[in-house]
């Protein structure tokens, strides 16, 4: 190469060097969350989050705010097993590892808080039944009735006349008398579905965490993968956190959340990544696939997010500086 043409090149590096960024700077803090219901959810954590709060005090106020409701499925306003119980399942987990979960609780309103408990007091992950509760109990958590809200009692005895068990799928917002509707099966009774909520503040630090009252006229005693590390949530600061909504055993067969987090590990987006993992559900069984739905949400130490669905239908609210919206997930079938 000659001098003059050296010179060329060299200058245009430097040129290059000197450029600006076109790529925009994302401003933390963002929360996210699963469903229409994830809007109002993220209103409340913002609130936390704007004041320079912590992702975990947000992540547990949003929370809480789904369980007081009466008219979904999450808290003990939430649908009962096929034993008429209503057992509810939680979990939070930061980005440096710490975590709790609660599974198969009964009487207790806010099942998060009490997750909270167990990963900032115990040296264990996972508290369940009646243990759960009695720690509950001891922590101050106050014992509920066990009585179903006239709306549970009522669809409760319509569903034992034929004592089926049919989920269906996509089907938010038939019908519900509160500020959200909640999940229905086709015949107009409760299906189920969880809050998942993820959390990065100021300090970029980020919070997962899911509460629900898990899949209407389930056995009792199921659990399923809001309640488990991995599978319905999963969070490290290092490179970001997500959260599944849908069939939990399906997440659960494949360790969803965490694999998700993996993904973003090898370099691709929130959107890439949780497209990866509904992959995965149907490369198992490409015609199951067709009859079930789950959907994952994913946000980056960065503050970037995504999600993706195996069927049409599943959505996710947003929450930052300056977006404050429901986004339709893109899907695969």
């Amino acid at each position: 190469m000659d001098r003059k043409n050296f010179l060329k090149l060299s200058t245009g590096a430097l040129a290059t060097l000197a450029m600006p960024s076109s790529k925009p700077t994302i401003t933390l803090p963002v929360m996210i969350s699963t469903w229409n219901a994830g809007k109002a959810v993220n209103n409340i954590g913002w609130k936390i989050l704007e004041t320079n709060g912590k992702a975990t005090d947000a992540i547990e106020a949003g929370g809480n705010y789904m369980e007081t409701l009466q008219d979904c499925c999450v808290g003990l306003g939430g649908y009962p097993d096929r034993d008429g119980i209503v057992t509810l399942d939680a979990g939070i987990m930061e980005g440096r590892g710490q975590c709790g979960c609660v599974a198969g609780v009964e009487q207790i309103k806010h099942p998060i808080s009490v997750a909270r408990r167990v990963m900032e007091t115990t040296p264990h992950v996972l508290l369940v039944g009646e243990g759960a509760k009695q720690f509950a109990l001891q922590n101050g958590f106050k014992l509920e009735s066990a009585d179903l809200s006239p709306e549970s009692q009522k669809v409760y005895k319509e569903w034992l006349k034929k004592s089926e068990y049919k989920p269906a799928i996509n089907v938010e917002n038939k019908k519900g008398n509160g500020p959200f509707a909640p999940m229905y099966f086709d015949d107009g009774t409760l299906n189920h579905d969880t809050m998942g909520m993820i959390a990065l503040d100021y300090a970029g630090k980020l919070t997962v965490g899911v509460t629900t009252s898990g899949m209407g006229f389930k056995m009792h005693g199921r659990v399923g993968d809001s309640a488990v590390i991995g599978a319905g949530f999963f969070a490290d600061d290092d490179v970001g956190a997500a959260t599944s909504s849908g069939l939990g055993e399906e997440v659960m067969r494949i360790c969803g959340s965490h694999l998700v987090v993996e993904f973003m590990r090898q370099g691709n987006s929130p959107e890439q990544a949780c497209k990866k993992a509904v992959q995965r559900i149907i490369k198992h069984d490409p015609v199951k696939a067709k009859t079930l739905q789950v959907g994952f949400i994913a946000l980056d130490k960065k503050g970037r997010y995504g999600a993706y669905a195996i069927q049409k239908g599943f959505v996710y609210a947003v929450r930052s500086a300056t977006e404050n919206k429901i986004i339709a997930s893109k899907f695969m079938i």
